[in-house]
């Protein structure tokens, strides 16, 4: 592969809901552009994105992949995505570093819910956008239905570029309506044809429309238009190219990758419309003083970005990453200006898959990768030392479900650790951490397809075998009324004995544990005020009802009495664990339960049965707020009891279209006298 500068350089996510066909249209782009000789299937499990155990096994992609192909002159650095919405950390990793977007829609389906969602990312990021619809062989398609679910979900301005020559195994060709050229396919291979009578009016409205829309991108191009000039291809180009870059535009394609219709088109369309690499800025931070940077592909100094790490288990870890500005090549000392260390860096490569394409020098604008530098994994920028920047991190959301996990084999305890730890350098959208309350490790992620992944992964790659289980819920305990107590501790043995005598007062605080004293007249000396505290510091580590520590407690030593020989720190320490039990006759204990707060983000035809469901959890909907495009966020606070699985009841309700965050609020009382029993009966089993 030879070496390209950034204005011939073009870097794409494509991304969709799943089964959309991501997968096999990379195949038909690799063949059609003569990148392979024999294009994959994704049932025959030989794709060159899908390369995974993982991903072969399940048929689908997990984990995004690099696609370089060479069109016209050009560039262009496909990143294929996984379709799922739990694997949001390969789509913030690949919309991190790309200029531009293909939005694929399944023809038998139209705009689903995925293809909402990613759609939604994109707007929020500002990326320059195409849609194609896909699998246009198939049968019994409603073209029509399926141009209505685009303009309607996804954006009024989406337009047709392609009009299909019929459709499902009329299917043959397509036409270009900017160009007003018609094109016709007979086994994958590609002539010029007459547009059909039938298409005439609507490719000559369409085109009108178009122009129209291009003459309003310059004042002197609409003067031109109005003068009845017309414009020329370079003008109509250049125009179409600034309304896809200021998404004023979102233009759609038809195409069969199955038959590899129209994939030119498409790919001539994204080298012509689609912005070039150096186009953009990025911004950073100047470390030295921490003032605001930019980076273009004019600057000279290298700057460069670490966007995702695969591990691999012969190679160990492969870092793909984005140059801003610069150029960067094998063997050259770099600058990271984190650790503030310099790197050499060792033979770089672009990815094919999983194909290493060796290269000598990186220009700005390009996407490439290292294997075996454990300095640079993702998030790490890199940079010239006399010009050194940090790029903004790419944030990923906070884990939604939680599971816990064990090894199958004892011997393997000390393997999952490090293995997950491994496994997170790819993805740090999942959490490892372990609750020493319930001495349970916790994985936790976006999903249970997401934690099978992992799981699988590890089973594939380190041979570790895993049980799972839900969490157990941490509670706590408190008490609901005030009381007091005498705690006496005296034991006499040959020489010298023990005493401590205490009189403490206990009542309920907002607060999770406070100690103060009320003695007069010595009656214990000051000295065993740190002992008393102890004592009960220890004794509220295990409650009275279910052995759950005990907070909200407010406990004053008011009085009691020390012997001058026999009193010690050890004898007042017991004593107060003494008054502690005797006062928890009276002092009405309970169990407190912890409350997550929900922010769930759901359309405007299941709030409804969103806000009844959190009713039946135990929730309370605090308040609702209007979203754009007909959703709505729902905050809500519900028991952690209630929400082990809500990831996959939330799915269920709102038929995959609903998405939520979860944080800790508080803890509070367990009202239901049942379920009360039910914990402590639990708990005490265990």
């Amino acid at each position: 592969m030879k070496e390209y500068k950034a204005d011939s350089i073009r870097n794409i996510a494509i991304l969709g809901h799943m089964g959309c066909g991501k997968t096999s249209l990379c195949e038909s782009i690799l063949y059609v552009s003569k990148a392979i000789e024999k294009k994959g299937e994704v049932e025959r499990k030989n794709t060159v994105g899908d390369f995974l155990p993982e991903e072969q096994n399940r048929q689908t992609t997990l984990s995004s992949s690099l696609i370089p192909v060479e069109w016209k002159n050009t560039k262009i650095n496909f990143l294929d995505t996984p379709g799922s919405e739990e694997f949001i950390g390969e789509l913030s990793n690949v919309l991190s570093v790309v200029d531009g977007a293909i939005v694929l829609v399944d023809s038998s389906k139209g705009a689903e819910i995925g293809t909402e969602r990613v759609w939604a990312e994109l707007a929020k990021r500002n990326i320059p956008v195409v849609v194609a619809i896909n699998k246009l062989e198939k049968e019994n398609i409603k073209y029509n239905d399926v141009l209505d679910t685009i303009t309607s979900k996804l954006d009024k301005k989406a337009t047709q570029f392609f009009i299909p020559f019929g459709v499902s195994e009329n299917f043959k060709g397509y036409v270009d309506v900017v160009s007003k050229k018609a094109f016709a396919y007979d086994n994958g291979s590609q002539t010029i044809a007459s547009i059909p009578s039938d298409l005439e009016a609507q490719v000559s409205e369409i085109n009108s429309n178009i122009i129209e829309a291009v003459a309003e991108t310059s004042e002197e191009l609409l003067e031109k238009y109005f003068g009845g000039e017309e414009l020329s291809a370079e003008e109509i180009a250049k125009g179409l190219k600034n309304s896809l870059k200021n998404r004023d535009i979102f233009p759609i394609f038809t195409i069969s990758g199955l038959k590899n219709i129209a994939i030119e088109g498409l790919l001539d369309a994204i080298v012509d419309y689609m912005p070039a690499a150096n186009e953009f800025v990025k911004e950073g931070t100047n470390p030295k003083d921490n003032t605001k940077v930019t980076k273009s592909t004019n600057d000279v100094s290298l700057a460069a970005l670490a966007f995702k790490t695969t591990i691999d288990a012969f190679v160990g870890t492969i870092t793909m990453f984005r140059v801003y500005s610069g150029t960067v090549k094998t063997a050259q000392e770099v600058f990271l200006p984190e650790t503030d260390s310099s790197v050499k860096m060792p033979q770089i490569f672009t990815l094919m898959g999983k194909t290493q394409i060796p290269l000598e020098t990186v220009n700005a604008g390009d996407i490439a990768a290292v294997a075996k530098l454990s300095e640079i994994t993702t998030n790490i920028s890199f940079c010239d030392k006399k010009d050194p920047v940090i790029f903004e991190k790419i944030s990923y959301p906070t884990p939604t479900i939680y599971i816990a996990i064990a090894p199958k084999n004892k011997q393997d305890e000390d393997k999952i650790s490090s293995s997950l730890q491994k496994i997170q350098l790819e993805d740090a959208s999942f959490e490892i951490k372990r609750n020493a309350e319930t001495a349970q490790m916790l994985l936790g992620g976006q999903g249970m397809t997401h934690l099978g992944y992992i799981i699988e992964k590890m089973r594939n790659m380190f041979k570790v075998e895993l049980e799972t289980s839900d969490p157990k819920i941490v509670y706590r305990e408190t008490i609901k009324a005030k009381g007091e107590a005498q705690g006496r501790h005296k034991k006499q043995s040959g020489g010298a004995g023990q005493f401590g005598d205490v009189w403490i007062r206990f009542e309920p605080t907002q607060e999770e544990f406070v100690f103060t004293e009320e003695v007069f007249g010595g009656s214990v000396p000051r000295n065993y005020f740190p002992a008393v505290e102890k004592g009960l510091r220890e004794a509220m580590k295990h409650g009275p009802l279910a052995g759950f520590p005990v907070i909200g407690v407010k406990a004053t030593l008011y009085d009691g009495s020390y012997h001058p020989v026999d009193s010690n720190e050890l004898s007042f320490v017991l004593a107060a664990q003494l008054a502690f039990k005797e006062a928890c006759k009276s002092i009405k204990p309970s169990i407190l339960e912890p409350i997550m707060k929900l922010n769930i983000i759901v359309k405007d035809e299941y709030l409804g049965a969103i806000m009844g469901d959190v009713t039946k959890r135990r929730g309370r909907v605090l308040g609702t707020e209007p979203l754009e495009n007909g959703w709505q966020e729902v905050v809500a606070e519900v028991p952690e009891s209630e929400i082990i699985k809500y990831t996959t009841d939330l799915k269920a309700l709102t038929q995959g279209s609903g998405r939520f965050s979860r944080s800790f609020l508080r803890f509070e009382e367990v009202r239901d006298d049942s379920l009360v029993s039910k914990i402590i009966n639990e708990y005490k089993k265990q």
